[in-house]
């Protein structure tokens, strides 16, 4: 703004600069006499310094910018001045044609809606900057880097091999509406064909992306409601309910093994039980010390001299002749081993038979497998899978025994629960992870306060 300000001061300064403002008038001289005060403190520069003369002179310069585009001063001649040739010559036309009617002019509404500042506005920096300039700027150099050396982008290649397609397939025609040919639209009908290029049908969302065969499998072969078994009727036949109330009997007798197994892991043996002798052991152990005397070595037992010094003296170095036995020991063993495996795979042409025995064998052995692990994989499917932290525990059989059965429908009990059998049956179709009912755990523990009542003090 200094500089600014600094510049305007220097144009006015000239000879040639013209005041826009009439009311401005620096001939007159100032009739009272200047008051001299000491400028040296700075209380006294806003308080006795005189600053309308350059407000004036900024007032002036702000007026012509906002009137004429800039200082007249500095405008030429032919944007002030024109030559007045009368009436009759601005209603001719270049041509020579004499125009008809008043000349068009703008209407009042027009004008005073027009922006009417010339000065111009300021700079928007954002509407110039641009996201991600730098990799955009990046990924053009490349692009035009690849381009000089004759590579086609990776999307520029795809959309080539797309218009080759296209240019081979036969273009498929429509008819129009009205043709009489063309196949009758039946609102209730299902979906109609639609033709057209794939690519533009997929990405005009005319037509939906192929689902991936993925998403068609059902997580679990199991039926969404299995029906319960005949023995659990109402009025069952006896041989039905009777199968029922064993495949009852096999689960609890299973839940008790395992029961029993758990109780077995964690019963306590009582040859490992502490007795009275084993404590007192305890207790003493470590008071009271025993002398240990040292036998003095046999002769036979101990290190001698000649052993240590043979241990501490270093090895001597091979001789050049030692190591060329060395080395053609080494490669008379290699020569051996080379001859012993050629040995080998000719002696294999005399197994031929044995061999192809093997490799059937082997092929059978590899199709059992196979047909197993294919039998697992469909075993599985109709088994829970592990999704979650906990296991999936089946519900109880709702089964009731011989003396329960009622005797007429009006006296069925009803059991179990709709709501709790549908999420079972989720879980166990692993749509849902299995869960069980969050507890309530105390953030704070309880602290109990004894107070004194006042009704009990006399």
């Amino acid at each position: 703004m200094a500089a600014a300000r600094r510049n305007k001061l220097v144009a006015a300064a000239q000879p040639g600069f013209l005041n826009l403002n009439t009311s401005l008038d620096h001939s007159l001289p100032n009739p009272s006499r200047r008051k001299r005060v000491n400028k040296n403190k700075k209380k006294n520069w806003n308080k006795h310094s005189d600053i309308q003369d350059v407000e004036d002179f900024l007032d002036d310069v702000r007026l012509q910018e906002r009137a004429t585009g800039g200082l007249i001063s500095d405008k030429p001649d032919e944007t002030l001045f024109f030559v007045d040739t009368g009436e009759e010559a601005k209603n001719v036309q270049k041509d020579g044609v004499q125009k008809k009617g008043k000349a068009s002019r703008p209407l009042r509404i027009d004008l005073i809606l027009q922006h009417d500042s010339l000065v111009p506005p300021p700079k928007n920096v954002l509407a110039y900057q641009q996201p991600n300039a730098k990799k955009l700027r990046r990924i053009a150099q490349k692009a035009e880097q690849l381009a000089a050396k004759g590579v086609l982008p990776r999307r520029q290649k795809l959309l080539q091999r797309r218009k080759a397609v296209a240019e081979t397939e036969a273009p498929v025609q429509t008819l129009a509406n009205n043709h009489p040919d063309r196949p009758y639209y039946d609102l209730w009908g299902g979906e109609s064909e639609i033709n057209g290029d794939p690519w533009y049908l997929e990405q005009t969302k005319k037509k939906l992306v192929k689902r991936p065969e993925k998403l068609n499998e059902k997580p679990s072969a199991l039926p969404a409601v299995e029906v319960i078994p005949p023995g659990g009727s109402y009025n069952p036949e006896f041989f039905s309910h009777q199968a029922l109330l064993r495949e009852a009997h096999e689960v609890e007798v299973k839940k008790q093994k395992e029961e029993l197994k758990v109780e077995r892991q964690l019963a306590v043996n009582r040859e490992d039980t502490a007795t009275e002798e084993t404590v007192f052991q305890e207790q003493v152990e470590g008071l009271l010390e025993e002398e240990e005397e040292e036998e003095p070595r046999e002769d036979g037992e101990g290190p001698t001299e000649d052993t240590t010094a043979n241990q501490s003296a270093p090895r001597e170095k091979k001789t050049e002749k030692q190591r060329k036995r060395e080395k053609a020991e080494k490669e008379k063993d290699q020569q051996k081993q080379a001859e012993r495996e050629l040995k080998g795979r000719r002696q294999q042409l005399f197994q031929l038979r044995s061999i192809k025995v093997e490799l059937k064998r082997r092929d059978l052995r590899t199709k059992q497998r196979q047909a197993q692990r294919r039998a697992r994989q469909e075993a599985q499917k109709s088994l829970p899978r592990r999704l979650g932290k906990l296991k999936f525990q089946a519900p109880d059989l709702e089964v009731q025994l011989s003396d329960e059965i009622p005797s007429s429908l009006r006296t069925l009990k009803p059991e179990g629960s709709i709501l709790k059998d549908r999420f079972k049956s989720l879980q166990k179709r692993n749509l849902i992870e299995p869960r069980e009912r969050a507890k309530f755990k105390r953030r704070h523990k309880l602290k109990y306060v004894e107070k004194r009542a006042f009704k009990a003090i006399a």
